[in-house]
């Protein structure tokens, strides 16, 4: 271990040591970015950034564990990323599918997809179904992956499941138009059931949500950090969690 390792190991312990497990979120969001940049800054590839980016997700998992964090939703593939080149996606759906099978097998998380599914190829839905099948009992952290999700793509297949619902059981227009609440949409979500993330963590130095969970976090708070993601520490994670613990959150008021 070099003196840097130690430095900060010594400081993460500390920090750590002063974490009110009571005020730390019991959902937290996070927006993985930073994987390429990362890969270029090191000379590897696109595909060695998003490899080392999934790496880094059971470790996270981890950390939020030893904190008492009870939900994680992990925004691994966006509506946006399909446009990349075939040559970035296809690796990359891999590398995801890898991901989900790694978590299933680890035996604590329980598996949940965020997104729409009929958008990714019929091998990664599959993947995707078999982990949330395997995982359904576990009482561990729920891990929310968000693969093929888009905030405002959630927020308009929310309504036309709420269109869809109140058509099977035969309620006219003018009787859904006095029933439609927040409660009614949220029931229809993604994350139904779920609670909102009290925190957004995004990496890689971008301050934007870029659509994600729109619906979700109209009260989170938010946390951006320079560091690319595959090389986020728990120094970093830490420092997200007592930042989160030193605010007055006052939910628009």
């Amino acid at each position: 271990m070099n003196l840097r390792d130690l430095v900060y190991g010594l400081y993460a312990r500390r920090v750590e040591g002063r974490l009110d497990h009571d005020g730390v979120p019991k959902h937290i969001g996070v927006i993985l970015d930073g994987n390429r940049r990362w890969a270029k800054a090191s000379g590897g590839t696109a595909a060695q950034g998003h490899q080392a980016g999934a790496e880094k997700i059971e470790e996270f998992l981890g950390w939020c564990a030893e904190t008492d964090v009870e939900v994680v939703t992990l925004w691994m593939l966006s509506t946006d990323n399909f446009d990349r080149p075939e040559s970035e996606l296809v690796p990359l759906l891999g590398i995801i599918e890898e991901s989900v099978r790694t978590l299933a097998a680890d035996g604590r998380w329980r598996v949940h997809h965020v997104g729409t599914l009929d958008l990714l190829p019929e091998r990664t839905q599959a993947v995707i179904k078999e982990a949330e099948q395997a995982t359904h009992d576990n009482t561990g952290i729920l891990v929310n992956v968000a693969v093929g999700y888009g905030g405002r793509q959630e927020i308009a297949d929310a309504v036309r499941s709420l269109l869809l619902d109140a058509a099977k059981k035969g309620t006219s227009f003018e009787e859904l138009a006095e029933k439609v609440d927040i409660d009614l949409i949220s029931e229809h979500l993604y994350t139904r059931g779920q609670p909102d993330p009290d925190l957004v963590i995004r990496t890689s130095g971008e301050q934007r949500l870029s659509g994600f969970m729109l619906w979700q976090s109209a009260h989170s708070e938010y946390y951006f950090c320079e560091v690319f993601w595959p090389a986020f520490r728990k120094v970093d994670f830490l420092r997200a969690m007592r930042d989160y613990a030193e605010r007055h959150r006052r939910f628009g008021g």
